[in-house]
Order: C-alpha cells, then structure tokens, then sequence
C-alpha cells in the first residue's frame, strides 16, 4: 500500500464526521481521497470541510480510483452491497455497525471475504480503547482468575423526533432497535473481553417510542466459560450511561461512560489478597494517554498498525458475526419466550433472515419505506 494510505468515505451523514476526524487526526499515515453521496451538494460540502480531493455521484467512480480503505457509512440495509462491491474491487472496508441487518446478510460478507481474501472490518472502537487493551492482556495473562459476573448496560435516551427519519425504526432497513444500533458497541466488547457465548434468554418491548422496533431489551447470558452476564440495551432512559462491569475471581473491573471511555473512566478492585492488581493497573493507566478515548481513531489506528505489518486487522467479518448472532439469539428468544443456544439460528430459521423473525407482537406504527 501507499504512504499515506487513501481512503474514500461513502455516505457523508452524521456518522461519516467520526470516520472523517479520525482521518484527520491520524495523517500523514492516511488522508481522505474521496467522498461519495447520493446528496452531491452535501458530499462537496463535506469534501471542502474535510479536505477530501475528490467528490463522487456514484460508487463506480469512486471505486474507480482505487482507494486503500473505503468507509462505508451508510443507512445500514446498504451496508452489505456497498461492502461486496468494494471487496470484489479488491478493496478493503470498514462498514459502520451493525455490519449487517441478519446473519443471512451477514454469512455473505463472510463468504465474499474468503473468497477474496479482502478484509471487511466493522466498527467496533470499544475493543480498542488502551484500558479494554490493558483488560484483555491481563485476563489472557490469567493473573485476573476466571470471570464469574459481568454487567453491561447501555441506558441511552432519544425523543420521539429521532424517528422521524424514515429508515429509522424499521426492521427492514435499520435491522432493529437499541440492541442493533446503540448497545451493540457495548455488548461486543462484554463479549470481546468474556468470549464464546453458550445461552441467551431475553425479553425486549415498545415502551414508549414511534418505532416498529423494540425500545428496550434485556438478556441473561451464559458463556463458555461457565460466566453469567445480564445485558440491557435502552434508548427511554432520560439520566444516560453506559457501564460494564466484570467480577473475576481476583479484581472487578468496570467502566461507566457515555459514548467513549478514557482511561479515567475505568477503576480495578481487587479481591483481598490480590492488591497487586491494583498498583499494576494504576501503573500502565498513569502511562496511557489520559486524553485518548475510545474512538473511531483508536480503531483507525490499530487497523493501520496491523496493514503495516501485515497482520489481520479487527474487527473481521467472522469475529463481528459473532456480535451479530448475539443481537439475533436476543430477538429470537425475546420473541419465541424461551432460550437460544449459540448455533441455533441456522439458515431455515426466520431469525436467520431477519432480525425481526415475523414474530414480533405489537403493531407496526412506521409508514412504508421512502
């Protein structure tokens, strides 16, 4: 690859501005080739704010020029095709979350993936804050014991105005409500950090917001590992955080946060006897960046490092589907009433093709499609 890196940005919406600032911050290794839009006008506007050199109408043309790494930051039922063209052009792309709208979806980006050896990555920037870092390496150290309890929650708040975007809400084209398009950073890093998942038994409801989707899920899951995690995915909560929390045998580690954690954000109790684990802690967060958050950069910049020397960058297609069955166990068992073991949903499920599994039990409220 070139030095710097170009990269090109599809769909300049809210969501393109982290994709955008994270360019931004990490040149000279990366700079913004090329835009694309279906709204010309925004995308130029977008281009002269950002620097970008130039402004596509079409996919065609800005596949055309070739670039390192396309950002697909689309409504998310595109995701899947703009993702396929992009890795049968031989690019590789980082496709915002949810990466898919179902496993059928998704098992056809795996698929292309391995056909042609393209990365398709997906945005999941809580894995790669220097603290989730520093979790990970001491639970594969062991020195933390086995997990035994974790708490992930996401308590997020949006008025009813926040569906008055016609793709929003709509299991259709936005694939779900806060389990796919808000807690979904959450949960993956739960499942980063703890591993395999065996069961999910879960309740999901419309509580109060415009939208055919769910508002509010909540999950009791086992893993592998024998750990027991409860998950709650909110978007009717008015005071916000986001929180996780893991009990392991040796320290509980927790963070609590909104949309991105720093350093500051995450404390380590140890159990008695393992006081140890503390001042290690405290030492490596004293040398992390104090500022550095959990961000699109911390992403973009691991996926750079990993180009660099050749290694597979995250989040790959195989990795994040496992996210995305997670999102899909939750549904399924929130709407069927019973649970779902990891595996289950298989390709003559209607869960398997969509989110929803026509089986939701309240009424669409959401006009057709635009």
């Amino acid at each position: 690859m070139t030095v710097p890196l170009r990269a090109a940005i599809i769909g300049t919406g809210a969501i393109a501005h982290a994709h955008a600032e994270a360019i931004a911050a990490l040149a000279p290794r990366i700079e913004l080739a090329a835009v694309v839009d279906v709204d010309v006008d925004r995308a130029r506007a977008f281009a002269d704010r950002f620097g970008a050199a130039a402004v596509h109408g079409d996919v065609d043309g800005l596949l055309a020029e070739r670039p390192d790494l396309v950002h697909i930051c689309t409504p998310p039922q595109t995701h899947v095709p703009l993702a396929i063209r992009a890795l049968r052009a031989g690019i590789p792309v980082l496709v915002e979350k949810p990466t898919a709208l179902s496993l059928a979806e998704m098992d056809e980006l795996v698929t292309v993936a391995r056909e042609t050896g393209v990365p398709a990555l997906t945005v999941f920037q809580h894995r790669f804050g220097d603290a989730a870092q520093r979790l990970m390496r001491l639970r594969d150290e062991g020195v933390l014991g086995r997990p035994l309890v974790a708490v992930c929650e996401t308590l997020w708040y949006r008025s009813a105005d926040y569906f008055d975007l016609p793709w929003r809400g709509r299991w259709d084209v936005e694939g779900g409500g806060p389990t796919m398009g808000h807690g979904i950073h959450q949960f993956d890093l739960l499942l980063a950090v703890l591993g395999s998942w065996r069961r999910v038994s879960a309740v999901a409801a419309r509580q109060a917001l415009p939208t055919d989707t769910e508002d509010v899920s909540m999950a009791l899951v086992e893993f592998d590992s024998g750990a027991l995690a409860s998950v709650t995915n909110s978007i009717v909560s008015p005071r916000e955080v986001s929180r996780l929390r893991f009990d392991f045998e040796h320290a509980t580690v927790e963070v609590e946060h909104l949309y991105g954690y720093t350093d500051a954000d995450w404390t380590l109790t140890p159990a008695p006897g393992h006081e140890h684990l503390a001042e290690r802690w405290s030492a490596e967060s004293s040398a992390a960046d104090a500022a550095a958050t959990s961000s699109h950069t911390s992403q973009l910049g691991a996926i750079l490092d990993a180009f660099a020397t050749g290694r597979e960058p995250g989040v790959a297609a195989d990795d994040a589907r496992r996210t995305l069955e997670f999102a899909a166990a939750t549904y399924a068992s929130a709407f069927r009433g019973m649970p779902v073991r990891a595996g289950e949903i298989t390709a003559d499920d209607p869960f398997y093709r969509s989110m929803d599994g026509g089986a939701v039990p309240w009424p669409a409220v959401k006009g057709a499609t635009a």
